[in-house]
C-alpha cells in the first residue's frame, strides 16, 4: 500500500509500524533530544536567511497575465 504521507499522516501516521519512515523518526527524536532549542533556531535563521540571498540573487520573474480579447 502507497500513501502521500504529508497529505494523509498531517494528523499523525496513518500506518503506524508499517510507516517506511520510522527510521527518520527515530533520528528526528534523537537529534531533538541532543540539540538545544538556541542551536535549532540558528539552523533554521541561518537556512532562512540562505533562502532569502538564493531568492535575491536571481533575477526578476515578469508574469504576464492571458490577453482576453
Amino acid at each position: 500500500m502507497e500513501i502521500n504521507c504529508a497529505e494523509a499522516c498531517v494528523n499523525g501516521c496513518v500506518l503506524g509500524d508499517e510507516c517506511p519512515n520510522l527510521e527518520y523518526k527515530q533520528q528526528t527524536s534523537q537529534f531533538i533530544q541532543e540539540t538545544s532549542l538556541d542551536d535549532i533556531l540558528k539552523m533554521a535563521d541561518e537556512a532562512v536567511r540562505k533562502k532569502i540571498i538564493e531568492r535575491a540573487s536571481q533575477p526578476p520573474k515578469w508574469i504576464f497575465p492571458d490577453e482576453q480579447l
